[in-house]
C-alpha cells in the first residue's frame, strides 16, 4: 500500500513511535477517568505489523477504551502505549456518514480535514471505493444505502488516510447475521490484499476466530487480559472456515474463557 504523507492535527495525544516490527504495544496500560471510574488496569499486550488481534469481554470491560487510547483520542493513566501509525484508521460501530453528502463526498472527508490536495485526494478515494465495491454508488446518499453498504463507506474512508494499523470498534456489530458475514469475508479479502494491522473489538467469539491471528478476553472492569488464544489458521481464508472442526475447538475456547472473565 503506497504511503501518502499527512498531518495529524485530529489526535489529542501522542503515543510514542512503536518499534520496528510492532503496530501497536500496550505496556502497563490503565484508565481512571475523572468520575473515578475505573476502566483499565495492568493491560499488556503487543499487535505485530500485518497482524489483526481481536479482543473480546464483558460489556463495560474496556474494549472501546483501548481503542480510544491507541487513536490518541483518550490519554491512559498510567503505563504506555507505542503506536506504529501516525494516524491509525479508525472503524466505528455507527458509521458517522454526513447525510447531506455524497458516498464520494464521504470517503474523502477526512483526506480533505487533513488537507491532502484535490488531484491526490480524487486519487485516494477512488482507490478506496475500488477496494471496498463501492463502485457505481458514488453520487449515493447514506439514507438510500443498506447498513451493509454504509459500513462500506466508513471503511473506505479510513483507506484514504492510508494508515498501517486499523482500529475496529465492533463494526458490524448492529448488523443482521447475513451482512455481518458477508462483510467480515470482505474484510478478510482486504485484509490478504493490504496487509495492514488491526485490532478489532467484538462481542461475537466466532468473528474473532474467523478474522484474527490471536483473541484476547478481557475481565470484567477494570478491564484486563485474561487469556490469550492463538488462532490456528493461516490467510488468506474463506467463509467456508466456519464449518470446520478446529474453527468450532477455537470459538469455543474463546467462549469459555469469555464466560470465566464474568466469574
Amino acid at each position: 500500500m503506497k504511503q501518502t504523507k499527512r498531518r495529524t492535527k485530529r489526535q489529542v495525544s501522542s503515543p510514542e513511535p512503536a518499534p520496528a516490527g510492532t503496530a501497536l504495544s500496550f505496556q502497563g496500560v490503565g484508565k481512571t477517568f475523572p468520575d473515578g471510574t475505573r476502566a483499565l488496569r495492568e493491560v499488556f499486550f503487543t499487535v505485530r505489523d500485518t497482524e489483526i488481534v481481536a479482543v473480546v469481554g464483558p460489556s463495560g470491560s474496556g474494549k472501546s477504551t483501548l481503542l480510544r487510547i491507541a487513536s490518541g483520542l483518550t490519554e491512559a493513566s498510567t503505563g504506555s502505549v507505542a503506536v506504529g501509525s501516525a494516524v491509525p484508521g479508525y472503524v466505528f460501530q455507527d458509521p458517522t456518514l454526513l447525510p447531506w453528502r455524497t458516498v464520494e463526498a464521504n470517503v474523502g472527508l477526512l483526506a480533505e480535514l487533513d488537507g491532502v490536495a484535490k488531484e491526490e485526494r480524487r486519487r485516494l478515494v477512488a482507490d478506496a471505493i475500488a477496494l471496498t465495491g463501492l463502485a457505481g454508488f458514488e453520487r449515493h446518499r447514506p439514507k438510500a444505502l443498506s447498513g451493509g453498504m454504509r459500513m462500506r463507506v466508513s471503511l473506505a474512508r479510513a483507506l484514504t488516510m492510508r494508515p498501517s494499523l486499523f482500529l475496529f470498534d465492533e463494526p458490524f456489530g448492529a448488523l443482521d447475521e447475513i451482512t455481518r458475514e458477508r462483510l467480515g469475508d470482505e474484510l478478510l479479502r482486504l485484509y490478504t490484499r493490504e496487509r495492514f494491522a488491526g485490532l478489532f473489538v467484538t462481542h461475537s467469539a466466532a468473528e474473532a476466530v474467523l478474522l484474527a491471528t490471536r483473541v484476547l478476553v478481557l475481565s470484567a472492569r477494570p478491564g484486563r487480559v485474561l487469556a490469550q488464544i492463538e488462532v490456528p489458521f493461516d490467510y488468506p481464508r474463506q467463509g467456508g472456515l466456519r464449518f470446520d472442526t478446529e474453527f468450532t475447538r477455537t470459538a469455543q475456547a474463546v467462549s469459555e474463557a469469555l464466560r470465566e472473565s464474568f466469574a
